[in-house]
């Protein structure tokens, strides 16, 4: 049997973590939740371990202190990794990826190394959002697509499954982004191995209880790595751009 891992990090998330782990392990019983609290202030990493007291399909993965999502879902990921899962999802607590359509991610997997939850594809859909945020999504992904040369739309999106195989390959223990930035490198890193990589459609639906971690400074963080990754990789984006115009056949004159 195939063993999934959701990896969902945590920080002041006391709201919405009950509720999101029942909803979860509803709609994919067999799947197991790795909470990964950054010590939050809040009590959320205590009532992690209450939940996980009742429910040996929930397990907590303490951490000292809030380091950033990349960190945190880095620890998440090889903790999933040293216990045997197949696949690994990545997930928000905060209510805005619906636990409900996790089982289209995992179908994807079937013709896919990499499943991304998609808000920016035909059925995808951000709801609660005003038309200046949806604007800077997109223009990040449009942004990251150019850079970088990835086909995905959603290169923010943070609802992804991973077969084990792809996420050792990615190897995101060598990534040092957060927020943003992790996503992004993470998806890079899977096109640049040559990973099959799908999107689905979700609804994102904004959080109700509880404050954004998103700021300015995650935001610019994103950009200027992007940037630097794309300047770095573009002489063997022109290489392999020659190659192939090399290797293609000529066109055929006519009369």
């Amino acid at each position: 049997m195939t063993r999934t891992i959701v990896v969902i990090p945590t920080y002041n998330e006391v709201d919405n973590l009950e509720g999101i782990a029942r909803r979860l392990l509803g709609t994919v019983p067999a799947a197991e939740l790795l909470v990964v609290d950054d010590n939050s202030p809040d009590g959320t990493g205590q009532l992690a371990e209450a939940l996980a007291a009742g429910d040996a399909r929930i397990h907590v993965l303490h951490r000292p202190g809030k380091e950033g999502l990349g960190a945190a879902y880095r620890a998440g990921f090889a903790w999933a990794l040293a216990y045997g899962a197949d696949v690994v999802v990545e997930m928000d607590a905060d209510g805005s990826h619906l636990p409900e359509q996790l089982p289209r991610l995992l179908d994807g997997l079937r013709r896919a190394d990499v499943v991304i939850g998609s808000r920016w594809v035909p059925g995808g859909a951000v709801q609660g959002w005003s038309a200046h945020r949806k604007l800077l999504s997109l223009a990040g992904s449009s942004y990251a697509r150019v850079a970088l040369g990835m086909p995905q739309r959603d290169a923010t999106g943070g609802f992804r499954a991973f077969t084990a195989s792809a996420l050792t390959e990615i190897d995101p223990q060598h990534s040092s982004s957060q927020g943003y930035g992790f996503q992004l490198e993470t998806l890079w890193r899977a096109v640049e191995h040559g990973l099959r990589v799908v999107e689905v459609p979700i609804t994102f639906v904004e959080r109700v209880n509880g404050s954004s971690k998103m700021s300015s400074g995650i935001v610019v963080e994103a950009m200027l790595r992007v940037t630097g990754w794309g300047l770095a990789a573009l002489p063997a984006r022109l290489r392999r751009q020659r190659l192939a115009s090399a290797a293609s056949p000529a066109p055929a004159h006519t009369r």
